[in-house]
């Protein structure tokens, strides 16, 4: 007697399986290719909000920072790319150029008279005060 199985879904379930899971969820990315992002850290006391956002492989002139509000904006031009030197090939080349961005809300408005922003070894600081005479309000469900 003929062993029968019965399965549900279609072949090509089958032959393409967990290979196209995700496929179009994610861009798929080499495995040693670095993913580009912004990673923040911000911290308060009573006056101002200290965030450090990480951005390796740009230039402090390819930064730029909107506040609107208590809206921060951080924005970066990031190029890659390997040159090949006199008598070199190039035999495989993965250059990036393009915008990464990050953007998030804090509880307070911010006071733009006393912000600083510096750069070095591929960390951004940033320095924002709070706005004078912003407190948080509770309203009163009626």
């Amino acid at each position: 007697m003929a062993n029968i199985i019965i399965r549900s879904g279609s072949l090509l379930d089958d032959v393409f399986g967990d290979l196209m899971k995700g496929f179009w969820v994610k861009p798929m990315t080499l495995a040693d290719e670095q993913e580009l992002d912004i990673r923040i850290d911000v911290k308060e006391d009573d006056k101002a909000y200290l965030v450090k956002a990480d951005i390796p492989g740009v230039t402090k002139e390819d930064i730029r920072v909107d506040v609107d509000g208590n809206l921060v904006s951080i924005r970066a031009e990031v190029k890659r790319a390997s040159e090949a030197k006199d008598g070199e090939r190039v035999l495989r080349s993965e250059c990036y150029a393009g915008t990464v961005s990050r953007s998030f809300t804090l509880p307070y408005d911010l006071d733009l008279e006393g912000a600083d922003a510096k750069y070095a070894d591929g960390v951004l600081e940033l320095r924002l005060p709070k706005k004078s005479g912003a407190a948080a309000r509770q309203l009163t469900v009626k």
